[in-house]
Parts: C-alpha cells; sequence; structure tokens
C-alpha cells in the first residue's frame, strides 16, 4: 500500500478520513470482482456505482488502517529494531503478547504497565491455534517511545512467552 501512496512511508500508522483510494483503485483498474466502501463522493469523483448505500450499523463508526511491515533482525523473543520507523508526536502503542497458562500470568503481564501509570486502552484476547487454553493478547497503550514504554516492554519480556510492537503511532 505505501507504493501506491506516496504520502505513506513503509511503517508509519496514516489515518484516513475516508476509502476512496480503495474505490479509485477498483474503479481504475476495472475490477469487475471486487467493489470497495466508500461515501458518494467517491461516485461522483470517480463515476463509480452504489452497489447498497447505508450499510454501516453504527452511526459513530470509525475506520482505522494500519500498514504492516516485517522489519529485519530481532531482538530478545521476536522484537525488532522499530525505533527508526516511529512518526514524531507517536503517543500510542499496539502490542501482542503470549503467557504461559498459569495462575497469574497475565496478572504479572498487565502489571508492568500498572507499576508504570501506563494507561491501557484496550485488552482483547484471541486463542492460539492448535493449542487449546492457549492464548495471545493484544493490547493498545496510552505511551509512544518513551522510557517508561521501553521499561515496561523490557519487563513483559521477563514474563511472557513473546511480545511483539505491532506499532508506535499518533492515537486517532
Amino acid at each position: 500500500m505505501a507504493e501506491g501512496n506516496p504520502e505513506m512511508a513503509p511503517g508509519q500508522a496514516q489515518a484516513q478520513e475516508n476509502l476512496i483510494p480503495g474505490v479509485k483503485h477498483v474503479i481504475a483498474e476495472n475490477l469487475r470482482d471486487a467493489a470497495g466502501i466508500a461515501g458518494r463522493q467517491a461516485v461522483r469523483e470517480y463515476s463509480g456505482k452504489i452497489l447498497q448505500a447505508d450499510i454501516e450499523d453504527d452511526k459513530r463508526n470509525f475506520t482505522r488502517f494500519f500498514l504492516i511491515r516485517k522489519l529485519g533482525g530481532k531482538g530478545k523473543k521476536g522484537t525488532a529494531d522499530y525505533r527508526g520507523m516511529i512518526p514524531p508526536g507517536a503517543n500510542k502503542t499496539s502490542i501482542a503478547f503470549h503467557v504461559k497458562n498459569m495462575p497469574g500470568a497475565l496478572f504479572k503481564s498487565l502489571s508492568v504497565f500498572a507499576l508504570r501509570d501506563i494507561s491501557l486502552s484496550k485488552i482483547e484476547s484471541r486463542p492460539m491455534r492448535g493449542r487449546p487454553w492457549e492464548y495471545v493478547f493484544y493490547v493498545d497503550f496510552l505511551r509512544g517511545d518513551d522510557e517508561a514504554a521501553r521499561n515496561a516492554l523490557r519487563h513483559l519480556e521477563e514474563v511472557a512467552e513473546f511480545v511483539k510492537v505491532m506499532g508506535i503511532y499518533k492515537a486517532a
């Protein structure tokens, strides 16, 4: 996606106001087996056709986009050197981690943030494929790449089986 969007550098998360670039691609390439979701402006601007209107189920709905890129080189337990790709003013971090299925493991993992007064804005769990009763936890926390966040991540690596930094970016 970065190659088709000169304003988006690899590794940079960018908030989008709408889905017009996807619709533009579908129309420009005359893709008969694809469709895009966008506002009426796309129809006017690119001579598209509305197949279904008002498809949202919540008028307060927001869509966020992420550019995900694999980094070369791995550090301890799978973390990579991501610092060169952090946009200025980044104030939110998304991570994934896994802990052993044992009493207190999740508590210890989340404590690394509480001990540093780092606020979590999202926590989700997803089962690990082929590993019953084991989960990957996806967490967003409200810090960029500062000392407290780096220390929390280092501490998390000590108690978790793996930790992946998915991105550090400006909150939408």
